[in-house]
């Protein structure tokens, strides 16, 4: 009997941004996990953060809000997802237990850069192939789930 295991893709949006100097660096660029299988991402940067936020956008979607870190050390586990703060306050990890196809995505960390009520992820951001600076605007409080 023939077995058909569906494939899941992650995509981990490869970013390197450089705001004021400072670099944040994602790895993974990509990933292909089989349904089930456990996944880890990192974030990275050249400086300490004072917060981290995680965002996970489907294909043809916006990017919507999974959870903030606003402090080394922290971790949140939502679901099967598990991120955590680095206690130096310069890396954050995402972690996915059991992986689903509904978890197929681009998924990227981000360091806000807020001003009132609107937060600017990153002047250079590209999440797929029509977002452009102006469509990384996000305003504070709409946040998905």
């Amino acid at each position: 009997m023939l077995l058909i295991i569906p494939v899941l893709i992650l995509w981990m949006q490869h970013i390197r941004s450089q705001v004021d100097g400072q670099q944040i660096n994602q790895i993974p660029k990509f990933s292909l996990l089989q349904e089930g299988e456990n996944f880890t991402t990192y974030c990275n940067s050249s400086s300490t953060l004072y917060s981290f936020q995680w965002y996970k956008q489907r294909p043809g979607g916006s990017p919507v809000f999974l959870m903030l870190l606003t402090k080394p050390g922290e971790v949140k586990k939502p679901n099967r997802l598990t991120a955590r703060f680095g206690d130096t306050g310069k890396d954050s990890s995402l972690h996915i237990t059991a992986a689903q196809s509904a978890d197929a995505g681009t998924y990227f960390c981000m360091e806000a850069q807020c001003s009132g009520s609107i937060c600017c992820l990153s002047p250079n951001l590209t999440v797929g192939p029509r977002c452009s600076s102006s469509s990384s605007l996000l305003r504070a409080g709409a946040r998905g789930s």
